[in-house]
């Protein structure tokens, strides 16, 4: 059986119109929506055509990405595949959840690395990452430095937040220190290359940009 919120969710598009709306980057369902459990949010991921991030009940689809942003993604995305090959890590890019059980949240980011052996149960979702990145937008960078951040340092395993400009050619990588402070250290063309130190994987800053047509 679907749950309350599939069958709602059907009726709009039988009728062809949207229950979403747009706010602050992220697009949010339209009242009247249910209060979902996990479970219930996981069955509408499953049958649903559009992505959606969970936030204690509440859903929120995710809209479309800019050339740049993809470009940036896939070639951090391909470089960090071959560096972790036969390590034990795994590289996700954009399709897998990163779940947030203390908060009750689901995100999507653009993307996580795991090493964690206990994700490989978890073909849906990590719960483990030791590496989350996001590229920014303008309808998101708000999101990603605030709020999303603060719900991502409760993710004990979690060892650094990487954000990626897609305006001009800045990282930056927010590294959590043994005191479990979280610590920034910038990088631009000027450095030449970057480092993420949870993977000891460093990197060109032209060939992160490769390819990217700044607007």
């Amino acid at each position: 059986m679907l749950c309350p919120y599939i069958a709602w969710y059907n009726l709009f598009q039988n009728l062809g119109t949207s229950p979403v709306l747009h706010l602050f980057g992220l697009t949010m369902i339209a009242q009247p929506q249910p209060h979902l459990t996990p479970a219930e949010y996981l069955q509408l991921e499953e049958h649903s055509a559009l992505k959606h991030e969970y936030i204690d009940g509440q859903i929120y689809a995710m809209s479309g990405a800019t050339d740049a942003h993809v470009t940036v993604a896939l070639n951090l995305a391909s470089a960090l595949r071959s560096h972790v090959r036969g390590s034990g890590c795994r590289v996700y890019i954009a399709d897998m959840k990163a779940r947030i059980d203390s908060l009750n949240r689901y995100y999507y980011p653009d993307i996580l690395v795991t090493c964690d052996p206990r994700d490989r149960d978890t073909p849906l979702e990590k719960r483990f990452p030791r590496l989350i990145v996001e590229v920014l937008s303008d309808t998101t960078e708000a999101f990603d430095r605030g709020d999303k951040f603060t719900d991502y340092q409760e993710l004990t395993s979690l060892q650094e937040y990487v954000l990626i400009n897609t305006k001009r050619k800045r990282v930056e990588c927010f590294r959590r220190n043994p005191d479990r402070f979280w610590v920034l250290q910038s990088y631009t063309e000027q450095q030449e290359t970057f480092h993420l130190e949870s993977i000891d994987f460093t990197e060109a800053i032209e060939s992160l940009y490769e390819d990217v047509i700044f607007a």
